[in-house]
């Protein structure tokens, strides 16, 4: 019998695991998928990416490029596969999706410490358990939360980019070309005039849309908001967003166009691209029309259309301890089911159930990155508990610490997911005008202290 279970096999759950195994201990790793899909994924591969294929900037001056950096410090597997299959993304780190999932099945199935069991759970088991089901855990475990932990449970609508055949493309209109020119000719760019650019705004904002149903209030996370929820703010909100043409030249002309729609490759051998911040919950029929309005995508074909799912994460400030555990113990012995509360389990505030970690986007953060480091954390924290050994915690000044504070100390009740940014992490102690220089002083701030945290938490 292993020591540690880890429901969920993302990107959080594949994290937590490895940590957990290279410091000795047995893991467990329940994955429901291929057996059960969800409305999302396609594979039953461990780590795959159902969203975009970035992993966002590299840059010590950006909070994904800093968080990346700490990952890769603390031996992060979902860095290492990363890196194994990177292809080209400008200033982005991207990834080719399948061989970067497949890397992550590889290793964890390898491990000697690591067994993989294809199999749904509808409730938490006893012992050691890391829970890491991620934004689209199923209906069962969903309703175990919610009998758990009660009003504390939230949700809110994702939407996700489609996916285009490179060879469906009209490469006379678009051309290659990173922003500014970083990191060569990565993206393909689409160019827009003005009259263009209209016509297909007024497609967008009238075409049918996939809505809510009847039951369920809808709520869109404002960092992955749908292109056409976007564009019904202004007529100018989109060019100065996902289709600004700011630092792209078209080569045919020597100007910047009015507007820019990006494609970024999928894979090394760019036989498909994702429409860069196109994420949408148009109908099919209505993504086919209103972005075959794009110059050189009139005749494109979809090999996965833009959707919506519902991502699930917890009340973190209400229900989650700062060592990510939640806070519930077992009721005594002889209390069932029915009594006064209906629920075999009570919340204890300020107290920790000890034995039930939550991990990845469901612990109430948001994105790839931050989710690999919540399971990175709780794989840590949850093997020192089960080898005896105090707990120990990154400083808030880290990007894991700052991303642990702001799910564990925000307001309840009204609390959102958020990204890595420089925003959470405390400020300096002695303030620096410069933008710039302020961001990389954070940043070595963070760094050297989170050298500090790895080297305590072996």
């Amino acid at each position: 019998m292993s020591d540690l279970i880890v429901i969920g096999g993302g990107l959080a759950g594949s994290e937590a695991a490895y940590q957990a195994a290279k410091r000795g201990i047995s893991v467990a790793i329940y994955e429901m998928r291929p057996a059960r899909q969800t409305e999302a994924h396609k594979t039953g591969l461990l780590g795959e990416l159902v969203c975009s294929n970035s992993l966002r900037s590299e840059s010590l001056s950006n909070g994904h490029g800093l968080l990346k950096r700490e990952l890769s410090t603390a031996g992060s597997l979902v860095m290492e596969a990363a890196m194994a299959s990177q292809i080209p993304g400008g200033s982005a780190l991207a990834v080719d999706r399948e061989r970067f999932a497949a890397y992550i099945t590889g290793r964890l199935t390898m491990h000697p410490l690591i067994t993989i069991i294809r199999s749904e759970l509808d409730c938490v088991p006893d012992g050691v358990c890391i829970l890491a089901t991620g934004p689209l855990t199923s209906p069962a475990l969903s309703g175990w939360l919610m009998d758990t932990l009660g009003a504390g449970h939230l949700y809110f609508y994702d939407a996700i980019a489609p996916i285009i055949d490179a060879t469906s493309i009209d490469y006379e209109k678009v051309f290659f070309a990173s922003r500014y020119g970083k990191g060569g000719d990565d993206y393909l760019n689409c160019p827009m005039n003005e009259r263009e650019y209209g016509i297909f705004y007024d497609a967008l904002v009238e075409a049918d849309k996939v809505m809510a149903r009847d039951f369920e209030d809808e709520r869109v996370f404002e960092g992955c908001m749908p292109l056409e929820a976007m564009a019904l703010r202004g007529r100018d909100t989109i060019r100065f967003g996902p289709l600004k043409p700011v630092g792209l030249r078209d080569p045919r002309t020597g100007k910047e166009p009015f507007a820019v729609v990006q494609l970024r490759p999928e894979n090394e051998d760019k036989t498909a691209f994702n429409m860069v911040g196109f994420q949408t919950r148009l109908r099919q029929p209505g993504q086919k029309m209103v972005f075959g309005l794009i110059p050189g995508l009139e005749k494109a074909e979809f090999l996965r259309y833009g959707s919506v799912h519902r991502n699930t994460f917890i009340d973190s400030p209400k229900v989650l301890n700062d060592d990510l555990t939640l806070k519930i113990n077992r009721k005594a012995d002889g209390m069932k089911n029915g009594s006064e509360n209906g629920s075999e389990y009570e919340m204890q505030v300020g107290k920790t159930s000890g034995n039930i970690y939550v991990a990845g986007q469901l612990s109430g953060v948001e994105g790839y990155l931050e989710s690999t480091a919540m399971g990175l954390l709780a794989g840590i924290y949850a093997s020192r508990r089960l080898r005896g050994l105090p707990l120990v915690t990154p400083s808030e000044n880290t990007c894991h610490g700052a991303l642990v504070r702001y799910i564990t100390t925000g307001k309840s009740g009204s609390f959102q997911p958020s990204n890595i940014n420089f925003g959470i992490l405390p400020p300096l102690e002695k303030n620096i005008r410069d933008k710039a220089k302020k961001k990389l002083a954070m940043a070595e701030r963070a760094l050297r202290q989170w050298e500090m945290f790895v080297e305590r938490a072996d």
